[in-house]
């Protein structure tokens, strides 16, 4: 081994078995390994060898597992996250299980019948609380390990904005005199950016898999599409000091899933809306060089956590602009309509049915006010922290639209997103509802009426003329 430490120094030299180190990467050999955060040492003062002086004391085990990151990091050539690494460590996160002290587990066939009658008899309920019909082609109940492998693809979409920013920024970090003649030092870099990314994101995903119900806790939908799912392990765990029936408890939770399913399934721009959102706020946030530049230089490698704890503590700034703050704010407002929305119906479902309707939806609202998983993972993977206020704003509003206008006057609005209430509507609901609203379908008719007279116009000369 070179005395020469990974970083700043030279470049290491092209691995011949790298081939080989992601063949056995992608069979799932290794784990997190002494790493913790997947990245090595970026290098002390004069000839030290940081790597030679943490790898001294591992054993075999521990040494080989080590190398096989460090190869699987330093290999990676794709995107800005290393998204092979991510379900690697999500899946490591569940396995160990999770902060309640239950480790995953496979679905047996009880609880996968428990949730398709749930869900059934949620979606006959909601019938009588809105106008839109049911959203849920299929219910499935899914481990914490199916959730995770489920819902990468829209953790991929959420994400990529913000770590293409990072993913840069790690490359702006070397000097300008030294970026020309560094090419396979900034690729590096790049690449522990990725495998930066994929931990954290691992990690995050991993922990929230132990937390979440069903695949549309955080307002958006990640799983695939007309499918309500739901996790009877943490469902469990959520139910289990609330002194409620299991039986209300899945109930409930299942008239949530099948709600938002609704919701997504009959607003054919919501999601767009939503993933737009989110991107434009993304790409108006900056990330802290200066912040990272100190990281860099002080790394020490055998306290892997502390590049962990800068991503989570201010690495991420967002622009203090007129179009970051209406981009922040459009993404708050689509987010409080959606959870407000499903409240509000969820609540009008359940009411009539459930004696504990009342006390779960004020434990969901307080876990949420807490700093449920959606706050949590907005914090860690967009630098976004949500505004519970703002939900239980719109859930008013979304009732006293029902009062003022009824279900199919209420659930017209998602028709069109000028139609929705705006964050300002939120902070005065009452004048929202009593305002006259556009009629689009009104306007539509008319324009198509304009259009069938003109079209109508040339046979009219047609006959004057022949005539």
């Amino acid at each position: 081994m070179s005395d020469t430490p990974f970083g700043f120094g030279l470049p290491p030299e092209e691995p011949e078995n790298g081939d080989e180190g992601k063949q056995e990467d992608q069979q799932g050999g290794g784990g997190q390994g002494p790493f913790g955060f997947g990245l090595p040492g970026f290098g002390g003062p004069g000839g030290d060898n940081p790597l030679a002086a943490m790898f001294g004391s591992m054993n075999p085990n521990d040494l080989g597992a080590a190398f096989q990151q460090l190869g699987q990091m330093l290999s990676y050539e794709g995107g800005p996250v290393n998204w092979d690494m991510a379900k690697q460590i999500a899946r490591q996160t569940v396995s160990q299980g999770t902060s309640d002290g239950v480790k995953d587990s496979s679905i047996g066939p009880s609880e996968r019948t428990a949730v398709e009658e749930a869900v059934r008899l949620a979606d006959l309920w909601l019938d009588d609380a809105t106008s839109l019909p049911s959203g849920a082609g299929s219910a499935v109940a899914w481990s914490r390990a199916e959730w995770v492998e489920a819902t990468l693809p829209a953790w991929k979409e959420l994400v990529d904005p913000v770590a293409e920013r990072v993913g840069a920024a790690m490359g702006d970090v070397l000097p300008e005199e030294m970026q020309a003649m560094a090419g396979p030092l900034i690729g590096m870099m790049r690449s522990m950016g990725g495998a930066m990314f994929g931990t954290q994101i691992g990690q995050a995903v991993g922990v929230l898999a132990g937390e979440v119900v069903g695949s549309t806790d955080i307002g958006l939908p990640l799983g695939p599409t007309g499918r309500a799912a739901l996790l009877p392990a943490n469902i469990e765990a959520f139910g289990k000091d609330l002194g409620v029936p299991q039986e209300e408890v899945r109930l409930y939770l299942a008239l949530r899933e099948a709600a938002h399913q609704r919701l997504f399934a009959h607003v054919p721009w919501l999601r767009s809306h939503l993933f737009g959102a989110v991107d434009g706020y993304a790409r108006g946030i900056k990330v802290d060089t200066a912040k990272l530049e100190d990281v860099v230089g002080q790394f020490d490698p055998q306290n892997p956590e502390q590049l962990q704890d800068a991503l989570q503590q201010g690495m991420f700034q967002p622009e203090d602009t007129p179009e970051q703050k209406v981009a922040l704010a459009r993404l708050e407002t689509a987010l409080a309509l959606v959870e407000g929305w499903v409240d509000a119906v969820v609540h009008a479902a359940a009411k009539p049915r459930l004696t504990s309707a009342d006390a779960l939806r004020e434990t969901l609202r307080r876990r949420r006010a807490s700093g449920g998983p959606a706050e949590q993972t907005f914090a860690t993977l967009i630098g976004l922290e949500l505004r519970p206020r703002r939900l239980r704003d719109a859930s008013r509003l979304w009732a006293s639209l029902t009062d003022a206008r009824g279900v199919d006057g209420r659930d017209g609005l998602w028709a069109h997103p000028d139609m929705l209430p705006t964050a300002s509507d939120l902070d005065d609901p009452d004048g929202f509802v009593h305002r006259e609203q556009l009629d689009f379908s009104e306007l539509d008719k008319m324009l198509g009426e304009a259009a069938s007279g003109s079209a109508e116009k040339p046979n009219l000369e047609k006959d004057d003329d022949s005539e």
